[in-house]
């Protein structure tokens, strides 16, 4: 025998297995779950109508493919969890600590009505006039009422430090403390837009 005619052998057996194999399983399978309902319950009878469906809780056929089904355990009546000190896992992170505030970041309890509870983020130009050599701007807030403003007017986080013919500029005081900064002037424009220096 040569190698060619050994490596021809291995190969023609391989196929053979790799075909055979399956229809085998298959031809087995089908034996036993033959076997398994005969022992189980009788044959129907010729022209009898076919068996009902299993019901939910009962296993499939042998010939169709199994559901999973898992029973989850269930928390005795009267279960309650008590954190003992942890924090809630469904709690987001992100913003802890903030739970009295705003979408500003600003405590809304604290804050008073009118200009001095407005923050320098709501404010919004309306309208700059000059009555007796000064300017006066028409500001809107978050309540969508205006009002009127002067320099040196104080806002809920800082100070009109000046109005001019098409602006208003506002000293903002800064409550990061990462920055380095603790004010930094912000320029709200008649026309929208706003410019932080």
């Amino acid at each position: 025998m040569t190698i060619n005619t050994s490596v021809i052998r291995v190969v023609l057996m391989t196929t053979v297995l790799a075909v055979a194999a399956p229809a085998l399983a298959q031809r087995t399978a089908q034996q036993l779950a033959a076997g398994a309902m005969d022992s189980a319950q009788p044959p129907p009878a010729k022209g009898a109508p076919p068996a009902p469906a299993p019901a939910p809780g009962t296993p499939a056929a042998p010939g169709q493919p199994q559901a999973k089904t898992t029973e989850l355990p269930t928390p005795p009546a009267n279960y309650e969890y008590t954190p003992q000190g942890r924090r809630d896992p469904f709690l987001s992170l992100v913003h802890r600590g903030d739970e009295g505030k705003g979408d500003t970041g600003a405590a809304t309890s604290k804050r008073a009505e009118g200009v001095p509870g407005m923050l320098t983020i709501e404010l919004t130009v309306r309208g700059i006039v000059q009555t007796r050599g000064a300017w006066v701007a028409m500001v809107a807030g978050a309540d969508k009422k205006v009002y009127t403003v002067r320099a040196g007017d104080k806002i809920a986080d800082g100070v009109i430090r000046q109005i001019t013919a098409n602006s208003v500029v506002i000293l903002q005081e800064v409550n990061d403390p990462l920055s380095l900064e603790k004010q930094r002037e912000v320029r709200k424009f008649l026309r929208g837009g706003e410019e932080v220096k």
